[in-house]
């Protein structure tokens, strides 16, 4: 099973990537949330989901982890396969998901083109609790992760990085790895002022 793929980009359109990694060429369907962050890069890290089929075998590729856990939190109700999935992660930001199904707006996921009334209830009906859940241990998260960052922050300022360039870098650096500790984020912070 993959977890990311990392490599030069072949050929990029708004529904797919490919990946060329040592000369093999991946090619990675992707959605157009993925396809805006990705649009001018040369190099690039994608989180990938496999899907195995009797006849095929599907790359689906997310530039955020979140993304890709919202997409195989869709893919978890019946009725709701890779490509349905692709097409709302296309029309609404994982945010924008996250807020309906929590909100229990149906209309907001109904307005996805291919899902009905139903299939938009059965999606919150389903996700509500998990993504609760989910919410209760990124807010978790997301607190020890500001702990950590106010205390990087004051080390690097401390050892004379000027502020607004440490914040910059301590945001992507957690962005990119939630719940580093305050050596780690240091570390790699220092590798990047």
């Amino acid at each position: 099973m993959f977890d990311y793929i990392e490599g030069k980009v072949a050929e990029l359109t708004p529904t797919y990537v490919v990946l060329d990694v040592a000369g093999i060429g991946y090619f990675v369907n992707i959605s157009l949330q993925s396809y805006s962050v990705i649009e001018e890069k040369k190099m690039l890290k994608m989180y990938i989901h496999h899907v195995i089929r009797e006849d095929v075998h599907l790359l689906f590729g997310f530039k955020e982890k979140k993304e890709r856990d919202m997409f195989r939190l869709l893919i978890s109700v019946s009725g709701v396969g890779a490509n349905t999935a692709r097409v709302m992660l296309s029309t609404l930001t994982t945010v924008e998901l996250e807020k309906a199904i929590l909100g229990n707006q149906v209309n907001i996921i109904k307005s996805v083109k291919g899902i009905g009334l139903k299939t938009a209830q059965k999606i919150i009906i389903e996700l509500k609790d998990k993504m609760g859940k989910l919410t209760e241990e990124m807010s978790v998260l997301m607190a020890s992760d500001s702990k950590v960052r106010e205390e990087a922050l004051e080390a690097l300022i401390m050892l004379g990085f000027a502020k607004p360039s440490v914040n910059k870098v301590l945001d992507n650096l957690l962005n990119k790895e939630s719940g580093m500790d305050v050596e780690h984020l240091i570390k790699n912070a220092l590798k990047q002022l």
